[in-house]
């Protein structure tokens, strides 16, 4: 039998999220918080003139990696990865059963809206066959601050999630963990769905 069990990872296999701990180690605690600030004036400013938006945690996101991450060498933040990984704390019910997935030989899939900048660092102990992530532009070392496929959340990593199926599939049993509201659109792709409190 085939069978996939996919995994959100920021409050779901870890406790919190991990995208602005890794933001106040690559670049300052207290960049990071300017920029925090700044960006959450910049939405509340152009909302008040009524200019299109895309959701706040988006928008958010994407002003924070241009002005923290933008024009800095991708090898340079090996040390903020390490940090990160360092500083998660494990969801361990929800890590014993992507291990009980592991060993019956299930395909583990980590869909996360994490950055592929560190993502990959945060799960080198983490058995999986396939991580679906955000994933920020980098042209010839350097990190151009794109979200080059969107912002891999929501409806966005429900979609991508949906096309790793079909590219991988089919698949007899489906399993998705994730956490509410945030993780439903790509719950309800799977025929067992566990919520993450």
């Amino acid at each position: 039998m085939k069978r996939a069990a996919i995994f959100d990872y920021d409050n779901t296999l870890i406790a919190g999220d991990s995208f602005f701990p890794f933001l106040t180690h690559a670049a300052g605690f207290v960049p990071a918080y300017a920029a925090l600030t700044l960006a959450l004036c910049s939405y509340a400013f152009r909302r008040a003139l009524g200019k299109p938006l895309v959701s706040l945690r988006t928008f958010v996101k994407d002003d924070l990696l241009y002005r923290l991450l933008k024009g800095k060498k991708r090898d340079a933040l090996k040390d903020a990865c390490e940090k990160t990984r360092q500083w998660q704390s494990i969801n361990l019910p929800v890590m014993q059963k992507l291990l009980e997935h592991s060993k019956r030989g299930d395909t583990i899939v980590i869909a996360s809206g994490s950055l592929d900048l560190y993502i990959f660092d945060l799960l080198q102990d983490v058995p999986h066959d396939a991580v679906i992530c955000t994933d920020i532009g980098v042209e010839n070392g350097i990190i151009t601050g794109e979200m080059i496929h969107g912002n891999c959340v929501r409806q966005r990593k429900a979609e991508r999630v949906a096309a790793w199926l079909m590219q991988n599939g089919p698949f007899d049993e489906t399993f998705a963990y994730g956490n509410y509201p945030h993780d439903l659109p790509m719950m309800e792709l799977a025929k067992h769905r566990i919520i993450v409190s």
